[in-house]
């Protein structure tokens, strides 16, 4: 499975099969479209794109406060799981407890 955030159908299809989830994306421009096919499908490209990047921004922009406040990726070589596991939150509840108390 190669996932780069764009529109993977095998990928997609399975998400669907398998936990009855839709994911949106934005969408890539094809290589082999002709100039017209591109200029033809640009407004409503641009405004589905625009609106997964305003759904997606929030969230990324919360796991962006998550790594920041917590480090988890520098955490990632530990080698249990249940340790990684009671790690990640102990931190979580650190970062949330720190959030609601110091403003």
């Amino acid at each position: 499975m190669n996932y780069s955030g764009y529109h993977d159908n095998p990928y997609f299809e399975n998400l669907f099969k398998t936990h009855n989830s839709v994911m949106f994306t934005p969408i890539k421009g094809i290589k082999s479209q002709s100039d017209w096919e591109k200029h033809f499908d640009r407004a409503a490209n641009d405004l589905f794109s625009r609106a997964v990047s305003v759904v997606r921004q929030p969230i990324e922009g919360f796991f962006q406060w998550l790594i920041e406040k917590t480090d988890f990726q520098r955490e990632s070589k530990m080698q249990s799981a249940k340790i990684l596991l009671v790690h990640y939150f102990g931190k979580l509840a650190a970062a949330f407890i720190n959030l609601i108390f110091k403003p």
